[in-house]
């Protein structure tokens, strides 16, 4: 069964999102193996300038890279920049991956002010889910949903569009 492991600064504050993600959560278990690990949010002073936000930005980037582990995994970066693809598509690299022998995929989700460019260049591919900007808690309910998705649609089940 495919490991995915999910690499999010910060934690779900919100019970709403809490609720979703453990939804989410429970239905992925048929298809892959999905832990959710959370890496430090790192404060931003008020008034912050661009080196504070550099700083914060990096501290978490380490805090993220000291979670990607040990270990043949593919590293997938959500960033704003990064390449759409549609949910076929999404469900289609997933596929190939695990068909290729890759047993364990992380997916990366930044804080409020993105990825360090550290953590972009340990990527081996950046997923852009919109040009929009998404609160990052909000888009780890995206995302479960999205990989859930891509699991009915590989297993041949339904799932609306």
């Amino acid at each position: 069964m495919l490991k995915i492991n999910i690499i999010c600064v910060g934690s779900l504050k919100e019970a709403y999102l809490r609720d979703a993600a453990a939804e989410y959560l429970k239905r992925l278990s048929r298809y892959a193996k999905i832990t959710v690990t959370e890496a430090k949010e790192a404060r931003l002073p008020a008034n912050a300038s661009r080196a504070d936000e550099e700083a914060v930005k990096n501290a978490e980037g380490a805090a993220i890279l000291g979670k990607i582990g040990v270990g043949p995994q593919y590293v997938i970066a959500l960033d704003v920049r990064g390449e759409s693809l549609s949910s076929e598509r999404f469900a289609r690299r997933i596929r190939e991956l695990s068909a290729s022998g890759t047993s364990s995929i992380a997916f990366i989700i930044g804080g409020s002010l993105g990825l360090s460019d550290d953590v972009l260049q340990a990527a081996d591919f950046r997923l852009s889910f919109s040009p929009m900007t998404f609160p990052h808690q909000l888009m780890r309910v995206i995302l479960l949903e999205q990989i859930y998705r891509a699991g009915k649609i590989n297993s041949g089940e339904s799932y609306h569009k």
